[in-house]
């Protein structure tokens, strides 16, 4: 499979001359966005391919097409470089794709609601006229390299595009023999402008026989930001650990309640300097778990890590201010946790499994059944009065339910059905245990 690894290389010369540079690409994109959306019938049809053709023909003058239907992009945008052209149609195509496909979504969900008599008060999606674009310089007719913090960039200035020098630096510690350098994107931060430098390589992911396979199964709790096992093909745990950030959730925590307070008192609004430092937190906290999530991956060799499937969580009633705003930190947190592994677990070769996360935490890993857990939810109570790490007894739920799923598809109808008769719980996918995959490991091994 193909990676992608985007390198970021700060400017630093010649910073303030490459606004006009932005605002010609942005104000193209935003003209060609309405020309695609007026001409949509007609391009709904076809290729990205074809798209691109197509719109090229309507609004740019050439030899075999003298008279383009919208003639004046070339009079606004004078001497507009053809590879910035096709840049800005390839996105502005991607807009206005997304919004009509939001449009339909949102006529569907209407005449779903209004069929059932029920009060509908979402608002359609809109065309946004303003697109923070940024331009993609191609190879050779945008872009030639110098050495490595130095190129030369063509750039508009004085009513003219021009090729330009300038110096960049920025630390790259790929392999440049995997990887290859694709083209870069000027990218404005605040002040400061970057050129974000692709870099692209092919990877085989790993292809272990099951009864060889060694996952790690990772559970995004509540007390802890993530608890992990390592599991074999036969139920057997040769690794865990806990992975957590006290400090930086508590200082998170501090600053969430500080800008509750500050709404209370002047309402809410944007509040940029609180939560820079909001997410300056949560950064740190979602980078430094998935940075051991891997590292505890690569100890044991894991050939798969298994997620619990997060699909919409909904804010429990009784949630308000700083704890609601907590909750829904941590829920956005664990979805960049598992995106984050996903990328350099695919790096590494290593696969990324999800599962149903139904009863993995309300089930004992032992098949003893449901547990109760405390005031914290970081403990919980087996029927046979074990007290046991919830998040741990749910990881080790997370591991098994992969392993079973994959047992089961190798299986005929026959040797399913026999086994089933002696392991019941396997009928039910969300009731299967730890205990359940050492049961049909163990019938497996029987049959065969």
């Amino acid at each position: 499979m193909k990676i992608v690894k985007t390198v970021k290389y700060k400017i630093t010369s010649h910073n303030s001359i490459f606004e006009d540079t932005l605002s010609v690409y942005r104000n193209s994109v935003q003209y060609i966005v309405k020309v695609v959306n007026d001409e949509w019938d007609i391009l709904e049809s076809k290729t990205s391919k074809e798209r691109l053709t197509l719109v090229e023909k309507l609004i740019h003058k050439t030899k075999k097409n003298p008279y383009p239907k919208y003639d004046d992009f070339d009079y606004k945008f004078h001497k507009f470089p053809s590879y910035f052209r096709r840049s800005a149609i390839n996105e502005a195509t991607g807009i206005v794709s997304s919004y009509r496909s939001n449009l339909i979504n949102w006529k569907e969900e209407k005449e779903v609601a209004v069929e059932e008599e029920q009060n509908f008060t979402k608002n359609p999606p809109r065309l946004g006229h303003n697109h923070y674009s940024f331009p993609v310089f191609y190879k050779k007719n945008m872009f030639n390299k110098l050495d490595d913090n130095s190129a030369l960039i063509k750039i508009f200035q004085n009513n003219d595009w021009i090729w330009l020098k300038i110096d960049y630096k920025g630390s790259n510690n790929l392999d440049l023999d995997l990887y290859k350098e694709q083209n870069p994107t000027l990218v404005r931060n605040g002040k400061k402008y970057y050129l974000h430098i692709p870099y692209e390589a092919k990877v085989g992911l790993k292809t272990t026989k099951l009864k060889d396979r060694v996952v790690v199964s990772v559970d995004l709790g509540i007390t802890n930001s993530a608890v992990c096992s390592a599991i074999k093909s036969d139920g057997t745990v040769i690794g865990r650990v806990f992975i957590n950030q006290p400090i930086e959730k508590d200082r998170m925590n501090a600053a969430v309640g500080r800008l509750s307070k500050i709404n209370k008192l002047s309402g809410i609004g944007r509040k940029p300097n609180y939560w820079r430092r909001i997410n300056n937190y949560q950064t740190q906290i979602v980078q430094d778990t998935v940075n051991q999530i891997i590292k505890f991956a690569e100890k044991y060799q894991a050939d798969v890590i298994v997620f619990e499937y997060l699909s919409k969580m909904k804010v429990p009633k009784g949630f308000y201010g700083a704890k609601k705003l907590s909750y829904k930190l941590q829920l956005w947190a664990k979805r960049k946790i598992q995106n984050k592994t996903i990328e350099k677990a695919h790096s590494l070769g290593i696969r990324a499994s999800f599962i149903n996360p139904r009863n993995t935490s309300k089930l004992a890993f032992d098949g003893t059944g449901e547990v109760k857990r405390n005031a914290k939810k970081d403990l919980c109570t087996f029927t046979t009065r074990k007290t046991y790490h919830a998040d741990l007894n749910a990881s080790y739920n997370i591991g098994a339910r992969y392993f079973i799923r994959e047992y089961l598809k190798t299986l005929s109808e026959k040797k399913e059905l026999l086994i089933q008769a002696k392991v019941p719980e396997l009928a039910t996918r969300t009731k299967c245990t730890l205990a359940s995959l050492i049961s049909l490991h163990k019938e497996v091994a029987q049959t065969e």
